[in-house]
């Protein structure tokens, strides 16, 4: 097997990892349902491990990726640290939504369903940190496949249409989340991720079918 082929198909298969989570992705008041802790947790944090998994294989394909573009070598490499940026900061929004807010509702649950004040006030917190780092990743991700796409349309290595949309998707996204109109909740999370997917899992088809550089 190829590296381009390795790459592509670490690609896809991280980009795979994140749709599955967000398909099955609990919401928050899932944990709190009469008799439905126990079943919402195990979902919750396994969906959470899933997309922790797959981060490894989406960074080793965007690895393969940066190595492919070698027209614009600067500009793919800022993409490639951009993006751990972002792989940084979706890990940590996963562990404070998928384990730790877990843990807490556990608590809550436990205590007859009544938060006290320091559980209400360490739950909203970690809604604040998962936030706060959802944001991280999805202005690091932007930005990143804004940098690979435009290496694409510079270099020509793969096709000019995966360059194009890229160039179109990273602003309209970062417009769409800074301007307040998608808000990162599972549904506006959700739909930024399968933009997204898109990109990458085109990126990894066309890095399958690549010739050796």
């Amino acid at each position: 097997m190829t590296t381009e082929r390795a790459s592509g198909l670490a690609l896809i298969a991280g980009t795979a990892a994140m749709i599955v989570t967000m398909l099955f992705h609990p919401r928050g008041h899932d944990l709190f349902a009469p008799g439905q802790f126990e079943a919402g947790a195990r979902q919750n944090v396994l969906t959470h491990a899933l997309a922790l998994c797959g981060l490894p294989l989406s960074f080793l394909g965007a690895s393969g990726l940066t190595r492919r573009l070698t027209r614009a070598p600067s500009l793919a490499l800022g993409g490639l640290v951009l993006y751990g940026f972002a792989c940084v900061g979706v890990m940590i929004a996963a562990v404070a939504s998928g384990l730790v807010a877990t843990e807490l509702a556990g608590e809550i649950v436990a205590a007859g369903g009544k938060a006290n004040e320091t559980q209400a006030a360490l739950f909203h917190y970690n809604g604040f940190v998962n936030q706060a780092f959802a944001k991280l990743y999805v202005v690091a991700s932007s930005l990143a496949l804004f940098a690979w796409s435009f290496s694409i349309l510079r270099g020509g290595e793969l096709a000019r249409a995966l360059g194009i949309y890229g160039c179109v998707l990273a602003p309209v996204t970062l417009l769409a989340l800074l301007s307040g109109h998608v808000q990162l909740d599972v549904h506006g999370f959700g739909a930024i991720v399968l933009g997204q997917a898109v990109w990458n899992s085109v990126a990894g088809a066309l890095l399958c079918r690549a010739r050796a550089a």
